[in-house]
């Protein structure tokens, strides 16, 4: 179980990573779906199917389908580009992340390394987060109303006054 675990981590970080080398919009917010997807399998696999599917609708459906019409109306040109943040920033950032990834996952893979003392996730999620939780259905919802607003039909504008004819 470890293994495939590890193999839809690893899986999502090279979806993580073609999103990134990509130069096309289109194709790296479809990158960003499957890793999206994945991340939620990883979810539902550690024992969080609440989590999972709201991972699944709202990373590799809504959000998808915001970028893809956003893409759509603003055009998939090259991009190209430019550094924000200093390369070695970037880099040290990359290497802290995975460190403390690692401190917090080694030791539930290995149990005999000791590792910090973190509660279950169900409990952190349903008892401390609740309200975490509910705000999020809440911007789920906001979200699905506001493509259905952008994308639903409307009527031409009417006239105030008669059009004369000639």
């Amino acid at each position: 179980m470890v293994a495939i675990q590890i193999l839809i981590g690893a899986a999502s970080l090279v979806c993580a990573f073609m999103a990134l080398l990509s130069r096309r919009l289109l194709v790296s917010a479809l990158w960003l779906a499957g890793t999206s997807a994945l991340v939620a399998l990883i979810l539902y696999l550690l024992g969080a199917p609440e989590v999972a599917v709201i991972e699944l609708s709202v990373g590799a459906g809504l959000v998808t389908i915001l970028f893809v019409f956003a893409i759509n109306i603003a055009g998939d040109e090259p991009i190209s580009i430019h550094h924000l943040i200093p390369r070695p920033v970037s880099w040290g950032l990359i290497a802290i992340s995975l460190i403390l990834l690692g401190w917090f996952i080694i030791p539930r893979v290995f149990p005999a390394i000791p590792g910090p003392d973190v509660a279950p996730f169900a409990k952190v999620l349903w008892d401390q987060r609740s309200l975490d939780m509910l705000l999020q259905v809440a911007i789920i919802f906001s979200g699905v109303l506001g493509v259905l607003t952008l994308l639903g039909d409307r009527k031409p504008p009417q006239p105030n006054f008669p059009l004369e004819e000639k």
